[in-house]
Parts: C-alpha cells; structure tokens; sequence
C-alpha cells in the first residue's frame, strides 16, 4: 500500500478524537478496542442460520416461494427483480422466511458480503448460500452489524488464508464463532447514524466521478467515430456513402467489408485453468475481459496449470489485433484493442478472435480504432446472439460482414497517429478521475473501519 493510500485511510483518525480508554480486545487482527465496549462471538448477539438448499428435481410448484440467491445481495443492496422460485411447505416457510432487520450474508464469492432486508417483499426466502443474521434482542442494531461485516470483508479477515487455490467460504458454524467488538446500544446506534450519513456523502462523489469517466469516454467514442468516418480535413469534398447510417464520407474513401481487410480470424483455447495470474516464469490464458472498451489488459488471465502443455502458436504479440468473441456483458462483445508491449507466455482464448491483416489492406491501428467506433458498432449490435440472461456471442460470418469506411493508406497512419494524441489526453484525465474514486473508496473503507472498531469516538461527530 502506498503512502498516499496510508494517509488517505488514516484522514479518519485525524479528523475524529480517540476513546479515553482502551483495553486489550483478545482479537489479533483488532488490537485494542474502547474500555466499555465488550468482545463476543457473533452466536451471543445473533442467530446465524443457513438458507434452503436448492433440489431442482424435488420442485413441484406447490407453496412456491420467491427466494434470495448469493447474486442478488451485493453491499447495502438486495435485488428483487425477477427472482426464482422453489418449493417452502408450511413446515419451511417459518424457518426460511425473512424479516425486516435480517442480515444477509454472502457465504462464498465476496465472502461477508453483506444486505440489509428492510422488508421489500410481504414474501421471500433465501437460499444455501446465504446466511441469515438475526439479532437475538432489539437492543442489538444490525446497521451497526452491516458496517461491521463491511469493516471485517475490506480488512481481508475472511480471506482464505492467502492460498490462491483455495475458495473463500464462511460456513454458519465458523460465522457464529467470530469474535466482534460490541459497544452498548445507544452507542451502535450513534455509530451507524454517522456512517450511513458520512458514507452517503462519499457515495455521491464517487456516483458524480463515475458519470464524468462515463462522459469522457462518449467524448473518445464521439472523437474517434468523427475521425474514422469523416477524416482530419473539415473541408475534404464528401460523397454519399449509399449506407444510411453511415451517412457522407470523404469523396476519395472506400466501404470495405472487413472480409477483405482480414484474411483469418483466429480463435484460441480455453483449458480448465488455475484461479490466479501466471508467475513470471508460467504461461497464462487470456480471459475475456482481457479486451475492455478498446483496451487490452495483460491481467486478465488465469495460470495454465503445469500439467498441460502450452500452444506456441496461440501467443499473444504486440500489434495483434483482438477482438471480444463472446461476454457476460452484451456491451462487451465485439470489443476491440491492439495489443502494446505485453508480457510473454500468454495464450489467446477462444473468447477472444485474433484479427489477421493483409499487408497491404488496413493499418491495425485505424482498423481497430474503426472496429470501436459508434458506426461499426451499431453494426455489432444488430448481429450479437445470446438471449437474456445468456452470455452473449458474435460469430466470425458476421464480423467478417462488417462494413467499414476507408481511406488510403498514408491517411489512415495519420488517423491513427491523430486518434492516439487525443484518446491519450483523454485517457490520462479518465485515470485521476479513477486514482480519485479509489481514494474516496479508501477514504470510506477507513471511516468505516475506525468507528465499528471504536479507533475514533463519532457520537459527538457534527454532520457537515
């Protein structure tokens, strides 16, 4: 962690004054904790009980119920759109049935991740891989809980020991058998209050810097679309294009279909692979997201496992040109980037096409800024399969269909070397705006941190 991270998650501690007394807490991972709070496992204050395992083939449809999968809770939020049903007879529905002022906690993926159930259906159940956290008295507060199970997930305190094969999973019995600091009700109280209105205000700021990332890539996108289907020279005589919505193009350019700008799509391989980066010395395959929004991220790949042999001829190279085959995230497909200066030892996945070239038919820079502008990409939309719900894909037919607009070769550089100095400038000002976000986020993991661990004294804390 860097100094400026240090600083930013220690600005909590400047800002608020400290307990005036502190005791050993007995935690590791806690330290010292005020001297009249108390330590308890989470089985003293909460009942901690397990969702309803899912039998496909026992389903009947008889007393069906709605219920809660590990997907629909993410932090402070539940989704209740569109949510499966199973069977709960009346000896169940008691038993699975929530409550508002339930906790829900993640049992596997982001283990800890944790919602709030405020009652927004008259119905619902929950399934296995949720636990239900209920307070066992009313003098128990569960946004204190919530912060707390935040406060716990960032720290990494149920993380699976390092061990990157290993899968993080919090049964109910290790859950009941955590021991959480507790301060007296009032106190909860005040702590949460705080919280869910200091982390409100920085949920704003992140919410208004994450729609001007958003502005700034339609200002890239618009750039690029501009610079791809019109040129450089504002007064170039221009030509109907004969493609609706392509509209005019410079008089002396061409439409290609991309079949005659590529000779070979390929397509890689995609072996059961381990969950974690390759090591220097070990090779990779790409992942899907390897190709985001005309950026090629090398990190997105997992370990081949030492007992598969490697392809050479799948490796990736600098100046290849990918392109996103198929994605969870429908925006996603059709993605395209050049690959800079890359490690070795990566392979191309079959999610991913390969774009070959002719020589002397496109400059990849341009054919790649062209693949993601919003003329080309009007045109992937209308050919992507894959329905609701389901990854989506585009097949190499109909990349090849693809209708781009060209101009000669020398022009086409110069395009390319244009877009660059633009979408870089761009590209700069989106990463503060992102360096910015992570600050916030670690500015609120901090304070969030600090108070349910009682390192600040925030009852007193005047809201500004």
């Amino acid at each position: 962690m860097t100094d400026a991270t240090d600083r930013t998650a220690d600005a909590p501690r400047r800002r608020f004054r400290a307990y005036r007394e502190y005791k050993k807490s007995g935690v590791e991972w806690l330290g010292e904790i005020p001297a009249h709070w108390d330590i308890a496992p989470v089985y003293a204050r909460y009942e901690v009980a397990l969702g309803k395992m899912l039998d496909a083939k026992r389903v009947t449809g008889e007393s069906s119920g709605k219920y809660l999968r590990n997907i629909d809770v993410q932090w402070n939020a539940i989704n209740v759109a569109n949510l499966p049903e199973m069977d709960f007879p009346p000896s169940e529905r008691n038993r699975y049935l929530l409550r508002p002022g339930d906790l829900l906690v993640c049992e596997g993926g982001e283990v800890g991740r944790t919602a709030l159930w405020d009652g927004e259906l008259d119905e619902c159940f929950y399934q296995k891989a949720i636990h239900r956290v209920r307070p066992s008295a009313d003098s128990e507060n569960p946004r204190f809980f919530y912060f707390l199970m935040y406060a716990l997930a960032k720290r990494g305190v149920f993380a699976a020991g390092g061990n990157p094969n290993t899968i993080d999973h919090r049964t109910a019995v290790s859950l009941r058998h955590y021991r959480l600091p507790f301060p007296p009700a009032s106190e909860q109280r005040a702590i949460a209050n705080h919280l869910d209105r200091e982390t409100a205000k920085i949920d704003a700021l992140v919410a208004r810097k994450e729609r001007l990332i958003g502005l700034l890539q339609e200002k890239s996108t618009a750039l690029i679309t501009r610079a791809v289907t019109r040129g450089l020279d504002p007064n170039v005589p221009m030509k109907d294009s004969g493609v609706e919505w392509l509209g005019k193009i410079p008089a002396h350019w061409k439409l290609k279909r991309l079949r005659h700008i590529v000779h070979h799509i390929e397509q890689g391989w995609s072996p059961d692979c381990e969950n974690r980066e390759a090591t220097a010395d070990e090779w990779g395959v790409l992942k899907a997201g390897c190709v985001n929004r005309g950026t090629f991220l090398e990190s997105e790949h997992k370990a081949l496992p030492s007992t598969l042999s490697p392809i050479p001829a799948l490796e990736i190279k600098k100046g290849d040109l990918l392109m996103s085959r198929a994605s969870g995230s429908r925006d996603l497909v059709g993605s395209v980037a050049v690959v800079p200066e890359c490690r070795p030892q990566l392979l191309l996945c079959d999610k991913v096409f390969r774009l070959h070239t002719h020589s002397s038919a496109g400059h990849r820079e341009f054919v790649g800024y062209a693949m993601n502008s919003r003329a080309v990409r009007w045109q992937i939309e209308s050919v992507i399969s894959g329905g609701s719900g389901l990854a989506s894909n585009i097949s190499q037919e109909a990349v090849k269909d693809l209708v781009l607009a060209q101009p000669p070769p020398t022009e086409e550089q110069e395009i390319a070397g244009s877009i660059d100095g633009e979408t870089t400038r761009i590209d700069a000002l989106i990463a503060k705006v992102r360096q910015a976000i992570g600050h916030l986020n670690e500015l609120r993991s901090g304070l969030v941190s600090a108070a349910v661990t009682g390192k600040i004294d925030v009852r007193e804390a005047v809201p500004r």
